[in-house]
């Protein structure tokens, strides 16, 4: 199983990127997809997830409005367009895979797969 996470790079305040995370060995229709990051001497955080149709979609508070996740099972991936982009959103940014979330869509150890990051860095 392989989840490959690019389209990260270095960016102005207010600029845009969009991140895919494409995976092979799992048929991610069968998966809860999230994205995380993990800034410099920070824990890795919950940003956003996307259920296995796209029905139900949550985003952490500071990027709602801002961020949004999709994604297209028939190509095996998921996406995170972000506009907008912040000092604060400068970070490690991981995709994941979740076939039953125990504890909450926000919890890491939920997850069953995960991607080896994208960077993404905002400059002022």
């Amino acid at each position: 199983v392989q989840l490959q996470a690019f389209g990260g790079g270095l960016v102005q305040t207010g600029g845009f990127l969009r991140l895919s995370c494409v995976a092979s060995g799992i048929t991610i229709s069968n998966y809860i997809m999230g994205w995380f990051r993990q800034a410099p001497g920070k824990e890795r955080e919950f940003v956003a997830v996307v259920d296995w149709s796209s029905v139900n979609k949550y985003y952490k508070e500071t990027v709602k409005g801002r961020f949004t996740i999709s994604r297209d099972n028939d190509k095996g991936a998921v996406f995170l367009q972000m506009a907008n982009l912040q000092a604060e959103d400068t970070a490690m940014y991981y995709c994941a895979a979740g076939q039953i979330l125990r504890t909450g869509i926000e919890e890491p150890s939920d997850y069953d797969y995960w991607g080896e990051g994208t960077l993404v860095t905002v400059s002022s």
